[in-house]
């Protein structure tokens, strides 16, 4: 008989929550449509459902009307798109994840004190475009250990890094690691800038895999957090899938593996994982056993901000 074992924690997590129920809200308090600058979260179950509840997703600031009702998504906007909005008059509530913030706090500071900032993330990510948007100086942006061999700067530099809050943890230790041996004085958060909700989910997926004969990972390929889900899991060696829902699955491709895991993203909702138990119960047989790996519980919750409370 077959067996679906979840991981604990999965799905959404804190300031994932957050930004949904600001869009939300925002909708019930000021009507529709509510502009968001990009998707809310890398989810498109998610952004598709807020569209039809009266939000609005869109590229770019000028892409948005006057005087509008405007949220910018969890990933963080840089000074440029703040100042922006200003311009345009627009209302805003802002979206963005608390531990995200930290880092753009964190990431001034440095600068403020006259250090170099060096951002290790993903180019083009939003999160690391909002970031590298808030120093005046700039960063510099690595995501290898190879890029760090490539670095220009000298060792009189006075130099700082910090981190997308999404990145895998080992690669990033190894990236920092790297920085610290080629240069000995640079200033930084060892992984701590890794957001909890992202340590903890790696680390139950890492544990899930031991347990099972196949992992699926419920996540979209434009978010960070879950495309490193799978990577982690395929790197046990046990036959991995990333899919964005139930229909994403060919079911003959898992028909052999008895144990089957399931995880989800930091973005993804916990609809998409009980609709792949449907799915897979429909496949398989409604004698599945289900059952929840012990992890993490996860307690933090973030404020929304005060207008739309």
């Amino acid at each position: 008989m077959k067996r679906i074992i979840l991981a604990q924690p999965r799905g959404f997590c804190a300031g994932v929550q957050r930004a949904v129920d600001i869009v939300e809200k925002s909708i019930d308090k000021f009507g529709s449509p509510v502009f968001v600058r990009h998707e809310i979260v890398h989810n498109k179950h998610v952004v598709d459902s807020l569209t039809k509840k009266g939000a609005i997703f869109v590229d770019e600031i000028s892409d948005i009307p006057e005087n509008s009702n405007t949220i910018f998504s969890a990933h963080g906007v840089s000074d440029k798109v703040e100042n922006d909005a200003k311009i345009k008059s627009l209302s805003i509530v802002d979206a963005t994840c608390p531990l995200v913030k930290k880092v753009h706090i964190e990431a001034l500071r440095y600068y403020e004190k006259g250090y170099k900032v060096i951002l290790v993330g993903h180019k083009g990510h939003p999160e690391v475009e909002g970031t590298a948007g808030r120093v005046p100086g700039g960063v510099k942006v690595i995501e290898t250990v190879d890029h760090v061999s490539k670095l220009k700067f000298s060792n009189k530099d006075r130099l700082a890094y910090v981190t997308q809050t999404t990145l895998s943890v080992d690669d990033t230790k190894q990236i920092i690691n790297a920085l610290k041996e080629k240069y000995p004085s640079i200033k930084g958060p060892d992984t701590r800038n890794i957001c909890y909700a992202t340590q903890n989910r790696q680390k139950a997926v890492r544990d899930l895999a031991k347990f099972c004969d196949v992992v699926l990972v419920l996540g979209n390929k434009n978010s960070s957090n879950s495309v490193r889900l799978a990577e982690i899991s395929s790197l046990t060696g046990i036959p991995t899938y990333r899919i964005s829902d139930h229909n994403e699955l060919n079911i003959e491709s898992i028909k052999n593996y008895n144990i089957i895991g399931i995880t989800a993203g930091a973005s993804t909702p916990e609809i998409l994982v009980t609709d792949l138990i449907k799915y897979l119960k429909g496949g398989f047989g409604n004698n599945i056993d289900v059952e929840i790996l012990d992890g993490e519980e996860e307690k933090v919750s973030f404020k929304l901000p005060e207008i739309v409370r």
